[in-house]
């Protein structure tokens, strides 16, 4: 494994991440933790080198695959949806992509299990998660809208790419007082930023934000 700087210089270093930090404040994110969590992890380790100096501008940037590394606010604006009721033990992560918010994510909760469908894209996500010692994140190469029933019921899911309907299989994997933060909506179309919460009679849908991702593709690559 390539030895990777993980503090970082120039439009990498510490000063640069601090502002993105000041600009996600700015924008409304609240969470003391998620703010701070943000700040720590290395965003430019998820992305090739000829686009690391673009690392911590606030917005989504290309990984490969038609997929891409989400932007910060979206990171930090889901990741407070999922937590605003209180922590998280075990969260099941629809699209690991990069990694970067698996990583966000096992800084704050106990357990992540992360699903993605691109093998190229998870094994690059395992070795970064490696590299950061993060140990309770958990990657599985299969199709994500099936989420990973085996290791449910969850108490939180998150989902970083967008179905045009919930999955079902999703919402059946969600704990009682679990909660899932998914963005639905077709390729092109508007989109929006969802939080379902299941309780002892059912589940409450929440319509938070007008987001952008890309779909949610059914199928496994290679």
């Amino acid at each position: 494994m390539s030895r990777i700087n993980l503090q970082g210089i120039g439009m990498t270093s510490q000063r640069t991440r601090d502002r993105l930090i000041e600009r996600l404040r700015e924008k409304g994110i609240t969470s003391a933790d998620v703010l701070e969590v943000m700040r720590a992890t290395p965003r430019h380790i998820f992305l090739d080198e000829a686009l690391s100096h673009r690392a911590y501008e606030d917005s989504a940037l290309p990984i490969g695959f038609q997929q891409t590394l989400s932007q910060p606010y979206i990171v930090a604006r889901m990741t407070e949806l999922l937590l605003a009721e209180g922590p998280r033990r075990r969260v099941l992560e629809v699209g690991t992509g990069s990694g970067y918010q698996t990583a966000v994510l096992a800084q704050l909760v106990d357990r992540v299990y992360s699903v993605e469908r691109i093998r190229p894209l998870q094994e690059k996500a395992r070795q970064r998660l490696s590299q950061l010692g993060l140990r309770n994140a958990h990657l599985r190469h299969a199709d994500g809208g099936m989420g990973w029933a085996q290791r449910g019921p969850y108490d939180g899911i998150l989902s970083t790419a967008a179905p045009e309907q919930v999955p079902e299989e999703l919402l059946e994997q969600l704990a009682v007082g679990g909660r899932l933060v998914i963005p639905v909506g077709a390729q092109g179309k508007q989109q929006q930023l969802r939080v379902y919460d299941r309780s002892d009679t059912g589940i409450v849908e929440q319509v938070m934000d007008s987001v952008l991702f890309v779909p949610l593709v059914s199928g496994v690559l290679s």
